[in-house]
């Protein structure tokens, strides 16, 4: 009984917290519970039958293995216990969402007994999470003549699993409360810094946005008992930022409903809103849980006589508010017209888009993976009967516009596509399943996505990918008992997965903290690919990458397809030439600058950015796309000229040999088989077969982007500006300012180099000012800390191997040291160079941050409130983006540099240069995938 005593410690333990028992994943524990369930006599029979019922995890589990087992002893008669009759059983069973379960009801399901066999039919017909093994067994059944298994694949066939569940109300009675003003980071949802929890979803639900914020929902739902609480981002965008499933878990725990009783904190069907929508990225995570993201469309620009936008005395539009959603307001979505009303029945907006036939049936099934595997069983049902399958959920949206050409990511698509009408052409707005090639998983969600894969009862890879990765670089910073207890519990079960992993559970290879942007970069080797990551940055600069929650990204391990619409495009050129001393982040930050320019709104948000860049390698290209996250876009690609991705392809297969050469690679040999398919990719482009990929010259966008490179002569910073009248535009990054504004004046509390907007030549940047500096200066002082991260170990090598590291290594005060990583945060910072382990460090704000109220002027993503740096009782924190070089030097001055300081010291330094393609990339008006 010793675990079970623990258990109870453990219960102990968390009444403290005001925690209820940790749900149950341990099968030794579940055995020792049935012990004490069989036992009339036990002390503990009444509350181990209590665990039993209610709180074991379901999915592959161990702890579900073993009472799938028990349970099928009790439907058998093999064991009694008079609380959970046989019925009883198969109804714990139908909870339990796949894998031991499934299997149980397919024993049973095909047993001798009749009545039994017939009882458990019933119960399997309600279920998805069936996979090749699964059905193959009723197949062969089927095909042996077996009557039960014909019957189960002719519901199948038919999708009796999701015709028969109750449909969408035609009206949702709906409370409001306001989370915040301006766009809302999923920070505020699930913040950075309690990442460590968020696989124990009641102790982590905990942390969404203040112990305040949580009592004043529960009094709306107990006032207001017939509604459902909609969380909203007031004049801002809701979930911005990182794409956390953990944030909608937050928000489902504390307004949705619970999936399942017999699973504690498994909600679904929460409803978001916001002023300007639901981030692309966060929309996509409510569909997991089946929930509602409404664009309320409460406040709109104020316009002049000849409709344009009124401006106020900062050159901002004025709002003026259409109709309130103040906290504890009363609406009513009326779903069977698409309507947004209020308590008198009034129109206030149209939500369709919140309703399409896809998020419809999302909403229906509880989530959009349970269509995804609804749709696969129906498809292997009805080919095994040889019948047509029943048309039951949406088709697929398919749009063709008739002559017009291709953009990238509608090509992409359209190779990708499954499922779709054969020789379809498809266009932007189509809504179709795609086969992905390449899958991230990230640290800090990775413990989620395990838990979601274990949940769809998922064992193995899908062997449609190309590849996956786990990375270990959200947690580099800090080795602390948080990491020591959850980063080699993850790396386990996703080696065993089939998963490249940063750190090997066995100990043959050293354990790695590469960012994953920077690995998902190189392990990408075609640039027609589709990757999914689990993180908003998942950016790639070949093939067309996409932020996911964990959900998602669980589903494409699993199943090696996601499902999406198209975006539509937003292309981005560039003409003139880059000053030369000017960094290509100067140019990043001028392209969000002058796109705003020319046409007022954010044309971006929600679309793919097409960015023909043509000259510039992937390394240095993911600066671009990467950023394309905090504009809100969907996505964003590159277009390369042909030598110019042969060349990214080259050093991609060097970086993967290493890997390799470390003992990276796998028993299915993924790594290698990615350098074979890069060799195949090469040899199209070198042969003329297939060129880099390229849109049609008569391709439609929905804005056009010219970035003139004339016009960039002075660093630009995009700035929080935290002390904003207009609270919706703090923390946003839309204020792009040049280093002149600050005339040489604004203090710079602590610089920061690092996370995956920086490649090599990043560091090396820092290594030539500091040489230059010193033979100028003598000696190089600092008047504020600079903290610089490497993004990879592989760049740290060559820095060695080239002489940089050896300067950075003089002039700093402090070095990682892998054999002894740190084990507590860093709170307090002096002013010398510190060289941080390979990773994300302060982007996170989950380990490291800098000193509350600090200004913090960083190469980072990142300027939200609190995130990299929180706020003290005396100043804001500020979080200010820059390029390295402008970085560096403010560190060494203590204070932003004059554009005169600035361009004196980065005289003879070899920036991250670019220039346009001198001649436009061969495309094509026909239509190839």
């Amino acid at each position: 009984m010793s675990l079970y005593s623990d258990y109870l410690t453990e219960i102990e333990t968390r009444k403290e917290q005001g925690l209820h028992p940790k749900p149950i994943d341990d099968g030794a524990l579940v055995q020792e519970l049935i012990a004490q369930i069989e036992d009339a006599g036990s002390p503990h029979r009444a509350a181990s039958l209590n665990f039993f019922i209610y709180n074991v995890l379901p999915g592959t589990t161990s702890a579900a293995g073993v009472k799938a087992a028990f349970l099928k002893k009790i439907v058998l008669g093999e064991a009694v216990v008079p609380e959970i009759t046989p019925a009883f059983a198969l109804e714990l069973l139908s909870h339990m969402k796949g894998g031991p379960s499934v299997e149980v009801l397919i024993d049973l399901a095909l047993g001798t007994d009749a009545a039994i066999a017939a009882q458990a039919a019933e119960v399997l017909k309600t279920q998805v999470f069936l996979y090749d093994a699964d059905m193959f067994r009723l197949r062969d059944a089927y095909k042996a003549g077996n009557a039960v298994a014909k019957d189960v694949l002719e519901s199948y066939a038919k999708a009796e699993f999701f015709t028969k569940l109750p449909d969408v109300e035609d009206e949702i009675k709906v409370v409001t409360y306001i989370a915040a003003e301006g766009d809302i980071s999923t920070d505020l949802l699930s913040p950075g810094n309690q990442a460590h929890s968020r696989s124990d979803r009641e102790l982590h639900g905990l942390c969404m946005i203040s112990p305040e914020a949580q009592k004043e929902i529960v009094a709306l739902k107990a006032a207001h008992p017939d509604a459902r609480v909609m969380m909203i981002a007031e004049k801002g965008t809701m979930g911005v930022g990182s794409s956390r499933m953990s944030g909608v878990n937050n928000v489902a725990l504390w307004t949705g409903r619970q999936a399942s009783p017999y699973v504690p904190f498994v909600n679904v069907a929460p409803v978001v809103a916001g002023t300007n929508g639901i981030s692309p990225i966060f929309a996509t995570t409510v569909d997991v849980t089946g929930g509602i993201g409404i664009n309320l469309k409460n406040w709109v620009k104020k316009t002049d006589a000849e409709g344009k936008p009124v401006l106020n005395a900062d050159g901002n539009p004025v709002l003026e508010q259409k109709y309130s959603v103040a906290t504890g307001t009363v609406l009513t979505i009326d779903v069977k017209n698409k309507k947004l009303r209020d308590a008198d029945g009034n129109e206030l907006v149209d939500v369709s888009a919140a309703f399409t036939p896809q998020k419809m049936e999302f909403m229906k099934a509880g989530s959009s993976y349970a269509i995804v595997f609804g749709k696969k069983l129906q498809t292997f049902a009805a080919e095994t009967l040889g019948v047509e399958a029943t048309p039951v959920f949406a088709p697929n949206k398919e749009i063709t516009a008739e002559g017009q050409g291709l953009t990238a990511v509608e090509k992409i698509f359209n190779r990708n596509a499954v499922g779709v009408t054969p020789g379809k052409v498809l266009h932007a707005g189509s809504d179709v399943r795609v086969r992905v090639n390449i899958v991230g998983s990230q640290d800090t969600t990775g413990l989620m996505t395990a838990q979601e894969l274990e949940a769809m009862a998922a064992t193995v890879i899908s062997p449609i990918l190309d590849g996956a990765y786990q990375s270990g670089c959200h947690t580099a910073s800090v080795w602390d008992k948080k990491a020591q207890v959850n980063i080699p519990k993850l790396m386990s079960f996703m080696n065993n997965f089939g998963v490249i992993t940063a750190r090997d559970p066995k100990g043959v290879y050293h354990s790695m903290t590469d960012v994953i942007h920077k690995v998902l970069n190189d392990i990408t080797v075609d640039d027609w690919a589709i990757i999914i990551g689990g993180d908003s940055h998942t950016r790639m600069s070949k093939g067309v990458a996409f932020g996911a929650d964990s959900g998602t990204v669980a589903l494409a391990l699993a199943t090696g397809e996601a499902t999406m619409p198209i975006p539509q495009s937003v292309k981005v050129t560039f003409k003139g030439k880059m000053k030369p001393w000017m960094d290509f982040r100067d140019v990043v930050h001028a392209t969000q600058a002058q796109m705003l320019k020319q046409h007022g709104d954010n044309v971006f948000q929600g679309r793919i950015i097409e960015v023909h860049i043509g000259t510039l390698l992937a390394d240095q290209a993911f600066t671009f796309t990467d950023w394309t996250a905090e504009m809100k876009a969907k996505a964003s690609i590159c277009i390369s000229q042909d030598d110019t991705l042969i060349e990214s392809l080259e050093i991609a297969k060097h970086r993967i040999q290493i890997m390799i050469d470390k003992g990276m690679d796998n028993a299915a040999q993924t790594l290698k088989g990615l350098i074979a398919k890069a060799d195949k990719r090469i040899a199209e482009i070198r042969s003329g077969e297939k060129p880099a990929l390229a849109p049609d010259d008569n391709a439609k966008y929905f804005a056009e982007v010219v970035v003139d490179l004339d016009l960039i002569d002075e660093p630009m910073i995009a700035d929080p500006d935290v002390n904003n009248a207009d609270v919706s535009r703090r923390y946003t990054h839309d204020t792009i300012r040049p280093v002149s504004y600050y005339g040489g004046t604004k203090k710079v509390d602590l610089g920061f180099v690092g996370s995956c907007m920086v490649h090599k030549g990043d560091m090396k940047i820092v290594a030539q000012m500091l040489k230059n500096l010193e033979k100028a200066q003598g000696k190089v002082e600092f008047k504020a800390p600079l903290v610089v991260a490497a993004p990879t170990y592989n760049i740290i090598d060559e820095l060695k191997a080239e002489g940089d590291w050896e300067i950075l290594q003089r002039y700093s005060g402090f070095e990682f040291d892998d054999m002894f990583p740190k084990n507590t945060a860093r709170t307090e910072y002096e002013n010398i160079l510190y060289l941080e382990r390979p990773g994300c460090n302060l982007c996170m704000g989950n380990q490291e941050k800098a000193e509350k109220g600090d200004t913090v002027l960083a190469t980072s993503t990142r300027l939200f409130q609190g995130r990299v740096v929180e706020d003290s009782a005396e100043k804001k924190g500020e979080s200010l983006l820059a390029s390295t070089p402008v970085v560096v030097l403010s560190a060494i001055l203590g204070r932003t540099p004059t554009a005169e300081e600035y361009r004196a010291a980065v005289e003879g330094i070899d920036l991250t240069r670019f220039a346009p393609p001198l001649e436009k990339p061969a495309v094509s008006h026909s239509v190839h995938f």
